[in-house]
């Protein structure tokens, strides 16, 4: 044996073994690791033993290992553990399951992990029809991705690229410090915490949501917040969620302005902007309801009014 082997941990070793296909191998290994009670390793190694016995089809011997690194408390591996079970219960159909540990996951409380668990819980609220909860859940998505560590680092480097290089005598080194503060504030613009993340993708299903539900206006709110932290396809995804947002408000507002009933040029404006903009939003035959209200309309005035711009 070599010095190098000497120096490998076992959890290098059994890791080297599972990429190398040798499960049986791996999995001997991790589970000594996972059934010492006191070992730092446990919590590790008993996840890793989780995704080994998983990939050997041992469904039941993959949970029970993952319940042990969930028992150790571990923020990181805990949360890792919480995370495969409720993916696997999901994968089998078993939506009570699945909640309850994706509520682990909320239990053992790794900023990282949190956000992901109320997007879980929120998508299983969806699919039985629970839309208040599924909207609680996406909220509660959003307010754990203000709380990301990362937004708060990326939020220091962007700062830094206003702060004033101090001279230092040498002007070679303070145009390095300042090309240094602007490398790492565009490391902050490109690269975000995966809890920024889930918030961006709460956001975009709440959205939806509330447009669904008739809540424009408050979809239009939650947009524009995540457009403040989000950047390339998803800010794009975004600006595209909040034109729909103002289509439905605009709609609400042409449909009010003839509900107040003002002179005729402004209710037949109203009546074709209406009847114009419902089929971009996929309402052709209420879009024809509304150039039907329009030239049957009993005041003869408007009635004109609303043929001119119909037949333009």
């Amino acid at each position: 044996m070599t010095f190098s082997e000497l120096e490998t941990s076992p959890l290098d070793t059994a890791r080297r073994l599972a990429e190398g296909g040798d499960l049986d191998g791996a999995a001997a290994i991790l589970a000594e690791l996972a059934a010492r009670p006191g070992s730092p390793d446990r919590a590790q190694a008993a996840v890793g033993l989780a995704v080994v016995l998983e990939q050997r089809g041992d469904v039941e011997g993959a949970r029970a290992a993952a319940r042990t690194a969930l028992a150790t408390g571990h923020p990181e591996f805990a949360a890792q553990a919480a995370c495969h079970l409720a993916q696997g219960f999901e994968r089998e159909g078993r939506p009570e399951q699945a909640r309850g540990a994706w509520q682990a996951v909320l239990g053992v409380g790794t900023p990282a992990y949190v956000p992901l668990a109320h997007l879980a819980l929120a998508r299983l609220a969806g699919e039985v029809g629970d839309y208040d909860e599924a909207e609680a859940e996406l909220r509660a998505a959003i307010e754990t991705g203000h709380r990301d560590p990362h937004a708060a680092e990326d939020e220091r480097y962007e700062n830094e690229q206003y702060e004033t290089v101090e001279p230092s005598g040498d002007g070679d080194r303070g145009l390095d410090e300042a090309r240094a503060q602007e490398a790492r504030a565009q490391d902050a613009r490109d690269v975000r915490g995966p809890a920024v993340e889930a918030r961006v993708h709460a956001a975009q299903q709440l959205a939806d949501l509330l447009i669904e539900r008739e809540e424009p206006g408050e979809a239009a709110d939650v947009l524009i917040d995540a457009l403040e932290v989000a950047s390339g396809d998803d800010a794009a995804r975004l600006r595209v969620q909040l034109g729909i947002a103002h289509l439905e408000m605009a709609c609400a507002e042409f449909a009010g302005a003839l509900e107040e009933g003002g002179e005729a040029q402004v209710s037949a404006l109203a009546i074709e902007l209406l009847a114009r903009t419902l089929p971009l939003r996929g309402r052709d035959d209420a879009a024809g309801q509304v150039w039907a209200y329009g030239l049957d309309h009993q005041d003869e005035t408007l009635a004109a009014e609303v043929r001119l711009r119909y037949e333009r």
